[in-house]
């Protein structure tokens, strides 16, 4: 095995460990699985399209960093994270702030897997129109996001509150979106170049 499915293997193992912490106990088994849920169906789709199309190392650790956010947040649901609540009141934030963390990464991460898809894939001619296309993709998935928290809330009543996660911040929504953005801006601007690079690197049958 080498060292890429080395990595890949302490992925799902560390990925299937942490789980099982999460899922021992959650706080809220309702909140719990809407909130890993999307971990779960990554890990699925990352399982089916293994042999067909596998990403670079740093796709990998971007996606397994996230999942991992999503499985904090399950287990202690996102307004009740311990390390964020010592923030909040060490700095008089006034609120947990995890969510916004989680909303970051829903930027952040995705921007780079939508990046690799498309141009391993060739789907945009002109490099000028991907980033454009790759913000959208992500300020698109935050938004339909966004409508999922108010179907489960209209359908459940308060048994989404903490799925929700607004703690009574009257902007959260846009807030949401605006990191969301935030981080899809940014991991362009950093990441781009090394991203590259280790596209470069592939083998020659999976380079774009």
């Amino acid at each position: 095995m080498d060292r890429t499915g080395k990595l890949n293997l302490f992925y799902l193992i560390s990925f299937l460990a942490i789980l099982a912490w999460s899922g021992w106990r959650p706080y809220d088994r309702f909140t719990w699985l809407l909130e890993v849920l999307p971990a779960l169906m990554g890990l699925a789709a990352l399982a089916i399209t293994y042999r067909r199309f596998r990403f670079t190392n740093l796709l990998y650790l971007l996606m397994w960093l996230h999942a991992l956010i999503l499985l904090v947040g399950g287990h202690y649901t996102y307004a009740r994270v311990p390390l964020f609540d010592w923030l909040s009141q060490a700095y008089d934030l006034g609120r947990n702030n995890y969510d916004k963390l989680g909303h970051f990464a829903q930027g952040f991460v995705p921007a780079m897997v939508a990046r690799e898809i498309m141009i391993r894939n060739r789907v945009v001619a002109r490099r000028g129109w991907l980033g454009l296309i790759v913000v959208s993709l992500c300020l698109a998935i935050s938004a339909f996001y966004e409508l999922i928290e108010w179907w489960v809330a209209v359908f459940t009543g308060t048994g989404a509150e903490d799925f929700l996660g607004t703690q009574g911040y009257v902007w959260d929504t846009q807030s949401d979106m605006a990191l969301c953005l935030l981080g899809s801006l940014l991991a362009l601007l950093l990441l781009s170049r090394l991203h590259d690079r280790q596209m470069a690197r592939l083998p020659r049958e999976e380079k774009p």
